[in-house]
């Protein structure tokens, strides 16, 4: 392996706003600690959280790096030694879960991190690595783990999802709401999505969605009834909140999930009557990625590794990535973001 730099560039901000705040500057190279691999990265991806800390409104949780970017792919070049985690596992080399694969020196990788994505070099907790599947180029392995982890923890684990289900995918073009509908089709559950006019509606439906509902001139609720035949859906992936919530609960059908994963619609329903969800036997979750622990991390990288690496492997699942820009252009891939003129993923690359 060749000798680590001393130095190295990572993009940063030191005050939120817009994205002109976010800035290049050479920094040095971190060095991992306990339980930590240092990865160089080939491509970070952008995701809307990373538009959240940066605005200030989504801050990192302290002695946790500020610098932006929540995945990277890229090959291993230094690792830490093995160290406990707060519930007594063992992370590092030797992993906490098991059956986690042990990560050696020039291996490609890609993984979710804890925050640093927008390096050069990045520390990544060795049980959010995973191998770089075979059919995905650096690029579109950065794509991946961020989406992947989220979808996956809240359709799957949480909302517990089953072969013949119907769900419902607010944002069917987003990051998340492709990842949705891949990961739906190849489950076999049945798929609708809400976007943004005709032309993302038609690459919702190359993605799995049997309907495409435009959130511009549709309310989703009777659209959504009629595809089901008045039964109504089995599961709402929503990033919407408040302005969806009263018309998610009147389209689930007698114990229906109602996933919770952002609020873009506002976060506060000023009134509503509990009554669906007692009647109907709902169930409402919310959860953010961040606030997981290291533990229930590592749980999600592992079932990701046995059930959905290898379809990614065989070429299926693979993320749309919509455009590349280089890392010192990071402030052009937030303000692509913020648009909302993107279909799928906006990647960085080193």
């Amino acid at each position: 392996m060749p000798a680590l730099p001393a130095l190295m560039t990572e993009i940063g901000f030191s005050h939120p706003g817009g994205p002109e705040v976010l800035h290049p500057r050479c920094v040095p190279v971190p060095q991992p600690g306990p339980g930590q691999v240092l990865v160089k990265v080939r491509a970070a991806g952008v995701n809307r959280p990373d538009v959240l800390q940066r605005r200030g409104l989504y801050p990192m949780p302290p002695g946790v790096t500020p610098v932006p970017g929540l995945e990277v792919a890229g090959e291993v070049m230094a690792i830490g030694e093995p160290a406990e985690d707060v519930a007594g596992d063992v992370a590092g080399e030797a992993s906490p879960v098991p059956g986690a694969p042990r990560f050696n020196l020039g291996d490609e990788v890609c993984g979710l991190t804890d925050g640093g994505g927008y390096a050069e070099y990045c520390l990544v907790p060795a049980t959010q690595l995973l191998p770089r599947p075979t059919a995905l180029d650096f690029v579109h392995a950065a794509a991946v783990p961020e989406t992947f982890f989220t979808v996956w923890a809240n359709l799957f684990m949480m909302g517990r999802a089953r072969e013949g289900e119907r769900l419902l995918v607010h944002g069917g073009t987003s990051g998340i709401g492709m990842t949705a509908l891949l990961l739906a089709r190849e489950f076999g559950l049945r798929a609708v999505s809400t976007d943004g006019g005709p032309e993302k509606g038609e690459v919702a439906r190359s993605f799995g969605a049997e309907l495409s509902i435009d959130h511009r001139t549709q309310d989703f609720l009777p659209e959504v009834m009629a595809w089901s035949g008045g039964q109504g859906v089995d599961l709402i992936l929503d990033i919407l909140g408040a302005s969806a919530f009263e018309r998610n609960l009147a389209a689930l059908k007698k114990d229906g999930r109602l996933l919770l994963i952002g609020f873009m619609g506002g976060d506060k329903v000023e009134s509503f009557s509990i009554a669906p969800i007692l009647l109907k036997r709902l169930t409402v979750t919310g959860s953010t990625m961040r606030a997981r622990t290291a533990a229930e991390k590592a749980e999600i990288a592992r079932q990701l590794r046995e059930r959905v690496w290898p379809a990614l492997a065989a070429g299926r699942c693979a993320p749309h990535v919509h455009r590349t820009f280089a890392l010192d252009e990071a402030a052009e891939a937030h303000r692509l973001m913020e648009s909302r003129q993107h279909v799928g993923k906006i990647v960085l690359t080193v």
